[in-house]
Parts: C-alpha cells; structure tokens; sequence
C-alpha cells in the first residue's frame, strides 16, 4: 500500500495567457508549470503569487512516498476512488518520480479519514 506525506504549506493553481513567461514569483519546493495552446497553468505555494493572478486558492499537497516505477499500473487510480467514493474532490500532478495529490484544505481531514480507512498510511 501507498504512504502519501503532507507537504508543508498552502498552494495555488494558476491560470495565465499561454503565450506568458513562467514568472519569477514560480518558485518553492514544488512548482509545476503546463503549458497548452490554450493556457500556463501553474501550481505553487500561495505566499508569493500576485492577486491579480487568475487562481485558485486553498489546496494542501501530498506527496506518495518513494520512487515509483512507470510499470505500475492504478496507482492514481487506487488514491483517487477512495476520495471520489467520500466525496473529496483532488487534482493530480505526475513527475517522473511520483505522484502528488492536491486536496482542499476544507477536505484534507476527511481525504486522511477516508485514505486510513482504506488502509493507506498518511503523515502529517
């Protein structure tokens, strides 16, 4: 089973013009930036990013512990049925060397009420 760790700190997603610079305020111990035709969309800690940013506020990050393979299969599967199945809505962000889960701070005791009851270890 899966161990998912809190990482310190509130986070944002934001949304600006497709064709804009990732901006300096992009910064923290973790940064995800997309790009599409459509949109930037970035996802950072909320202290530095400039109110007048399309965003949204109020996320909490977990992290799954570990390094995981790219030959394993249901891995966001698994975490996002247990919270879909209680009601907590989460966006996802993929690295090369794990998965990060991203809860509303309203929802984050029910997410680790409904993680520990599936059995999974969850750590603040």
């Amino acid at each position: 089973m899966f161990e998912l760790k809190l990482l310190a700190g509130n986070y944002v997603v934001c949304r600006l013009a497709p064709e804009e610079a990732v901006p300096a305020w992009a910064i923290g111990d973790f940064v995800s930036t997309t790009r599409t035709p459509d949109e930037l969309s970035i996802v950072c800690r909320d202290t530095d990013v400039p109110s007048e940013v399309q965003s949204e506020p109020g996320w909490r990050c977990l992290r799954v512990a570990g390094k995981l393979d790219f030959s394993l299969v249901g891995v966001i599967a698994r975490i996002t049925t247990i919270l879909a199945d209680a009601g907590v809505s989460i966006f996802a962000v993929s690295t090369f060397d794990t998965d990060y889960f991203f809860v509303r701070e309203i929802d984050l005791d029910r997410a680790f009420k409904a993680w520990n009851e599936a059995g999974m270890k969850t750590s603040y």
